[in-house]
């Protein structure tokens, strides 16, 4: 009798492309948790709108991690362990400049992000640290002059350590936890009307003409190709396709109809298909405009009850 084909376990995941995270900064605070995981093989992950649906992610087939970050350096100290792990990765760097509007409470001075940022890509080449400036946020006190001054200033010290810088504008009104956090805080933000768009999209282009970074916006219905402005996939098979074409298995899954549109994602977001394994709620870096996380407290609450050593997080 010929053995029938095995068939996946209920609840068993085998991802290619792995994300960490959109949903919590893993490489800021959860980088000791995903080693473990990383050494046992696999993740656990619930669905945060259906609780009691719980998968287990399996490393078996993953060729690529893409870590999301504004500070990653919990994850430092084990890219040496990373890389002779086999896994490819690469970093979605988010770096902004609202110390002064107050958006960003509990992250690290601006100096120490950049710095950090430098460092990283000295490890890893400027292809695999992505800058982002994500999300743009009008203020009383910031409108799109002023962001472009940020973006100028912080493009004089991050474009040699970089290829490219993708932006999105900031949703307020679709997440009522953000304008609630924004209140909060004080902060009298708005959306960006599509004049401001362009205005911002032709100051960058400016600003980009002595620093040759290609420019991508993240997630956006708008059309700014009229600028040289393209729409961005996060997570790139085109990148990964670049970095790492001697891996067939890779390659393989590029190639196939696996790599199409993931489907988890909002319509205008461009990525190919990921596994995500974090989990809303839980990062404490307490970014205002953030649509993660809905309650700041709660959050750092979730983050200090977390142990290291659980399935997920």
């Amino acid at each position: 009798m010929a053995d029938r084909k095995r068939q996946p376990e209920p609840g068993l995941v085998q991802p290619v492309v792995l994300s960490a995270s959109r949903a919590t900064d893993i490489p800021a605070f959860y980088a000791d948790w995903f080693m473990n995981r990383l050494r046992a093989g696999g993740f656990q992950w619930t669905n945060p709108f259906r609780p009691s649906q719980v998968q287990t992610v399996s490393l078996a087939q993953t060729r690529v991690i893409v870590f999301w970050s504004k500070h990653p350096a919990g994850l430092l100290a084990h890219l040496d362990e990373l890389t002779r792990s086999g896994f490819h990765f690469y970093f979605q760097y988010t770096l902004n400049d609202y110390e002064a509007e107050g958006c960003e409470p509990e992250l690290p001075p601006l100096a120490d992000r950049i710095d950090l940022f430098r460092r990283l890509a000295d490890r890893l080449g400027p292809d695999r640290v992505v800058w982002r400036l994500d999300p743009l946020l009008l203020t009383d006190r910031c409108g799109v002059p002023e962001l472009l001054d940020k973006a100028a200033r912080l493009a004089m010290r991050l474009a040699p350590y970089t290829r490219k810088l993708v932006f999105s504008f900031a949703d307020i009104e679709r997440y009522p936890g953000v304008r609630r956090n924004l209140a909060r805080a004080g902060i009298a933000a708005r959306e960006f009307v599509p004049a401001e768009m362009e205005e911002f999209a032709r100051g960058l282009v400016a600003i980009n003409r002595g620093s040759g970074l290609a420019l991508a916006t993240c997630a956006e219905q708008v059309d700014l190709s009229s600028h040289g402005i393209v729409h961005n996939r996060c997570v790139d098979g085109e990148l990964m396709a670049r970095l790492w074409p001697e891996d067939a298995a890779l390659m393989s899954f590029l190639g196939s109809s696996r790599a199409r549109k993931d489907q988890g994602q909002r319509k205008a977001c461009r990525c190919i298909a990921s596994k995500d394994i974090g989990r809303y709620g839980t990062c404490p870096h307490g970014c205002r405009y953030c649509y993660a996380t809905r309650d700041p407290e709660a959050a750092r609450r979730a983050f200090h009850r977390h142990r290291p050593d659980s399935g997920g997080i």
